[in-house]
This record gives structure tokens, sequence and C-alpha cells, in this order.
């Protein structure tokens, strides 16, 4: 029997199957110093935004227009503190702060005030001026309203509040919803009449006691003395009042005999005895 283990390729095979395998070893560091520069700069990032935002949150909060003079136009309805309190306009307050707008939005949902003008004034003034509606007559509409000088219905009566004004009747809620345009213009040709009323001399306004609108007519008027109905249509007021004036005395010393008097002509009036 041959013995193959003493055979040189046997020993060659042999000799090459011992021949280890060198590993060279994993350098971490060399992946490992990239990692720390990137977590180094955003550590750093991450510190200096904590640090703006700090000094924002300190610069945001602190107070450097302090509010300390404001001031208020004179006003007949309105107190200077309801003003104020309506407004928010707190003394101490930051000016920069203040939503000025807001302000007037809050002022302007108070019916007494037609119109607000706010402006601030650095370092520490704030000025607001309210312009306040005039009534001019009270309107019947169900509820009792105030009629003001430019034929706007603002304001439902409430205890305390002044009725010594002309009776405006004819009108109601319905309409200022159904006819919104005409009715509007219809109290604009209202409030022309009331201002001519209390312009001239002879008949004035105080001797109105009430005034009835008609839309298919136009308007009546009714003295403070007896009642009595005077019609004056529509249109052309001044003239129609200027000739009652001439002779309104004369007629009111005759008012127990007359039943109406009729203004709605060009260039006469109309007295309809009782």
């Amino acid at each position: 029997m041959r013995d193959f283990a003493a055979s040189p390729y046997h020993r060659k095979k042999v000799a090459v199957n011992k021949v280890k395998i060198q590993r060279q070893p994993l350098d971490l560091k060399k992946y490992l110093r990239p990692l720390g520069k990137v977590t180094l700069g955003l550590s750093g990032a991450m510190l200096l935004c904590a640090l703006f935002f700090g000094i924002y949150r300190a610069v945001s909060s602190a107070t450097f227009f302090r509010l300390k003079n404001v001031e208020v136009s004179n006003s007949k309805r309105l107190t200077r503190e309801e003003i104020l309190a309506i407004a928010g306009a707190e003394p101490g307050g930051d000016l920069l702060r203040m939503n000025l707008k807001l302000m007037g939005e809050h002022l302007m949902r108070n019916p007494w005030i037609e119109s607000v003008r706010i402006r601030r004034y650095l370092p520490d003034g704030l000025s607001i001026a309210v312009t306040e509606r005039e009534p001019l007559a009270v309107v019947n509409m169900g509820f009792i309203y105030y009629l003001d000088t430019k034929g706007n219905v603002f304001k439902v009566l409430n205890q305390g509040d002044r009725l010594d004004y002309p009776v405006i009747t004819g009108f109601s809620e319905e309409d200022l919803n159904t006819d919104p345009a005409g009715t509007r213009e219809a109290l604009k040709a209202t409030c022309d009449l009331l201002t001519i009323l209390r312009e001239k001399g002879a008949f004035i306004l105080a001797d109105v006691s009430e005034i009835h609108y008609d839309k298919g007519y136009g308007f009546t008027m009714f003295t403070s003395s007896g009642a009595l109905p005077v019609k004056i249509g529509s249109g052309d007021f001044a003239a129609k009042v200027d000739r009652f004036a001439r002779i309104y005395r004369e007629l009111m010393a005759q008012r127990a005999t007359l039943h109406y008097i009729d203004l709605d002509y060009n260039d006469k009036i109309v007295v309809k005895k009782g």
C-alpha cells in the first residue's frame, strides 16, 4: 500500500491550508472624528438659538413705551371713563402693542358713537376722538328708536332716555328688512322736513307732536296744540312750510273749528273746517 501522506503534493497542500488571513483592525476614530465635529456644531447652533430666543423674549416682554397720557374728546352722552373702558385703553399698558383698529371697533359698537379716530403719540400718548349721534326724533316701530340727523335709526330707548322729541310713525322694522333702500330714503326725507321745521321761526319743530308717514301719500304733521292734522305730502317742504308759517298763528286761533289743513299744493293752502 502506498503512503499518500508522505507525498510532496500533499505536504504543499497542507502548508497552504495552514496560512492565516490577517485582517486590519477597524479604525473607529476615523469615523467618530467627523461625527463629533457635526455634533459639536449642532450643539453650538442650538445654544445660539436658545440664546437668541431668550434675548427675543426679554426684549418683547419689556415695555419701553408705557401709556401715560390719554386725550379724550368732549362728549355729551358718554363719559371719559366709559370711553376708556370700552376702548380698553389702560394707563400703564404697552403703547406699541395696543391694537388701535380693534379699539375703534369696540367703540363703534356703542349706538351713540357715529365715528371714532384713535391716534398714537410716542412715547406715552394716545388720542381718542369720538363723534356722537344727535337725536332728531323718536321713531315708533313697535319699539321706540332714536332717529339721528342723517336718517339713521340707531338706538332703542331705555328707561331714563329723553322722550321730548317729535314722534315719527308709519315705519316698521319689517319695512327696514323688506325695503331697506326705500325706507332709508323716506327716513332721510323725514329728517329734511324736521330740519326745515327746526330752522323756521313762526312755525317751529316744537309746534309738531307727531309726523306720520304713508307710502302712498307722504307726510302728515300733527300739531302739539290740539293734534290738528297738517298734510304736507312729499317734497318741496320749505315752500310749503313758509306758506303755512305766515298764517299759522291765525289758524291756531280757530283750531277748535278746524278739521285738517292741507299744504300739498303749489300755491295755496286748503283749510277744512269741521
